[in-house]
Order: C-alpha cells, then sequence, then structure tokens
C-alpha cells in the first residue's frame, strides 16, 4: 500500500524543521515531502539520521499527490500554495500553522490538543492551527476549572524571538553583539531594541505589531474557552521577551472556591502537563526546549487574596504548534484512508 504523504510547504523555516521532527517521529507510516520557498531546490541534512535530504521548490508538482499539506512558510507562500492547491485535480487538505489563512471562507481554528472530540470537516475547509499561547493557556484552564470556577485572571505573556521565525532570532542574535561591540543595532523585525530588554511595543517601522499578535492570540484564545463553561477570558498583555525560543507566562487565577495548592498541582499532574514541586528548579523556557505540552512550577497562593492563585509556566512555542498540525494530520489522513499510526 502507497504510504500516505504530508508536504511541508516552508521546510527550511524553524517551524518547519520542528514539524519534521514531530512527524518523522510520531507519523512513521505517512511519507514526508519538504517544500521550500527558493526557486530552486537544496540538500539538507536531517537531524535524526544525519542522511541527505532535499527541500523542493515550491511548484505544483511538489504538491501533487500529498494527502495533506501543512503550511510553514510567510504569508507570501501560503498565498503561492494556496494557488498551485487550487488547480490540483486532488488537492491535499490544507494545515495552516501561521495563520496566514484565517480571513479566508473555508478556514476553521484547530488546536486537537484540547479539543473535546474530533469533527468531521467539509471537503476544501482550511484548518488553521491556534496561536501557540492560545492553546497553552486553554490547556491550563481547561483542567483549573475542574477544581472551582474561575471569576477572573490575569495573564503576562513573555514572547520569544523564535515567534518571528528565523529572521526574530537572528535580529535579537544580531543586536546582542553589536550591544557588546557599541554599535548600530539592526532593527528590520522590531524596529527597536529587544536585547537585554522587555518591551510592551514595537517601534513604528516594525513589520508587524505587538498590538496585532496580541489581537490574534486573544481571538484564539476567546473561541477556544468558548465550549468551557466557568473560564472567563483573561486580562492579557503581551511582552517581548530577549529569549530565543519558548514561552513563559505569569498567571494569576481568583477561584469562586480557591482549592489548596497542592489539590492544583494534583490534578495538573496530566500526560499533557508537568508539575514542578517547591523542591525543584522552576519551569524556565530554556529548559522546555524540545518537549510537549506544558511545565508548571512556582504555584504560589496569592498572600493578598486568599481566593487566588499564582502559575508559573512554560512552553515550547514551536513544539506545540507542531503537535498540533500532526495531530490535525493524523486525523484527516484516517479520514481520508490512509494508515497512519
Amino acid at each position: 500500500m502507497t504510504k500516505p504523504l504530508i508536504a511541508i510547504v516552508g521546510g527550511e523555516t524553524l517551524l518547519g524543521r520542528e514539524l519534521r521532527d514531530v512527524l518523522g517521529s510520531g507519523l512513521r507510516q505517512a511519507g514526508i515531502r519538504l517544500i521550500g520557498t527558493l526557486e530552486e531546490g537544496v540538500g539538507i541534512l536531517t537531524a535524526e539520521d544525519e542522511e541527505a535530504g532535499f527541500i523542493s521548490p515550491l511548484e505544483q508538482e511538489a504538491l501533487a499527490g500529498a494527502g495533506v499539506a501543512i503550511l510553514a512558510g510567510g504569508p507570501h507562500t501560503c498565498r503561492r500554495a494556496m494557488e498551485l492547491i487550487a488547480d490540483l485535480e486532488h488537492p491535499p487538505t490544507v494545515i495552516d500553522c501561521t495563520g496566514s489563512l484565517e480571513d479566508r471562507a473555508m478556514a476553521r481554528l484547530r488546536s486537537p490538543l484540547v479539543e473535546a472530540a474530533p469533527a468531521l470537516w467539509l471537503p476544501g475547509t482550511i484548518h488553521v492551527i491556534a496561536h501557540p499561547a492560545a492553546t497553552a493557556l486553554t490547556l491550563l484552564y481547561k483542567h483549573l476549572r475542574q477544581l472551582s470556577a474561575i471569576r477572573r485572571s490575569v495573564v503576562q505573556v513573555f514572547e520569544p524571538a523564535s515567534e518571528r521565525g528565523q529572521p526574530g532570532i537572528d535580529e535579537l542574535q544580531r543586536q546582542t553583539v553589536n550591544l557588546l561591540s557599541f554599535k548600530t543595532l539592526p532593527k528590520e523585525i522590531y524596529d527597536t531594541q529587544v536585547s537585554f530588554n522587555l518591551v510592551a511595543r514595537y517601534g513604528a517601522e516594525a513589520p508587524e505589531s505587538i498590538q496585532s499578535i496580541q489581537g490574534r492570540l486573544e481571538r484564539h484564545l476567546a473561541s477556544l474557552l468558548g465550549p468551557l463553561a466557568g473560564v472567563p477570558l483573561p486580562a492579557l498583555r503581551l511582552i517581548q521577551a530577549p529569549v530565543f525560543h519558548g514561552y513563559t507566562f505569569s498567571v494569576w487565577v481568583e477561584f469562586e472556591e480557591a482549592p489548596p495548592v497542592e489539590a492544583l498541582a494534583n490534578l495538573l499532574d496530566t500526560p499533557f502537563i508537568e508539575v514542578r514541586g517547591p523542591d525543584v528548579e522552576a519551569p524556565s523556557n530554556a529548559g522546555v526546549a524540545g518537549q510537549s505540552g506544558l511545565t508548571v512550577g512556582a504555584i504560589d497562593a496569592d498572600p493578598n487574596n486568599r481566593q487566588a492563585v499564582w502559575f508559573w509556566v512554560a512552553a515550547d512555542n514551536l513544539r506545540i504548534t507542531a503537535d498540533n498540525a500532526a495531530m490535525a494530520a493524523r486525523a484527516e489522513l484516517s479520514l481520508s484512508g490512509g494508515s497512519v499510526a
């Protein structure tokens, strides 16, 4: 039997590499085709087996025969991929990991990590993977509400440079080097200093503003929390952190009936959430690199509010998106008759 085929468009990006790793280990019965954004294909060295691989150029021939196309490139790449897919006789199911297509009529927000049950989707549905921070927070609230209804909550979200892709990481790195060398700072991505700095606004010339990113996060979080009774939308603020990888969250939750901290820790200790006790090193963005789910620690009762508790949460942003995309791909290939482990 022919293997079902998954095409990763943007295979050379940070997210593309994460998808390759997750799909390669979790969907071994599916073939993976890497498609780039360059005019010509390029050779790569895979991290898993150190064998030479190949990234195909973004052409219709590369997309033909795929059961699922996962989009991990920039907006222009996503639009071009959709133009090519539209002309295929048997188009693949599209999974958009970038949010570039969420305004299209057939777009549906997806986060299999927190969805209640599988659903059947109309042909032509574009599966838009939710913002990773929205998925992380929904996973946390989904468990917390089991002990008590939530009255209100406040979240500070610390965003890593990798959410802006390789250009964001490169600019943070170059800013750090230039600061230490007393040179002018590059500002193409952030239009402000982010190295050794925390900012709530990018410069006016930045290609994307923090406000627009936060708006997308809030929209996705509202959609994911909608089916959950007893979980109001939190007050939320997004902060650009001077870190390369991984989200951290400072979460304050006021319950209707505050459970003991020990009960909360026991409740959260599930397959997708690792809980760090007081005798263990607290979670960090660096410590969760390559890990699925969340790590929660520093769970402390608010000394000024008997109904409130503080949580410190860390999550690998790229891994959350890749896990969600892999779960969506597995479901779609199974529905279309593919055999996927």
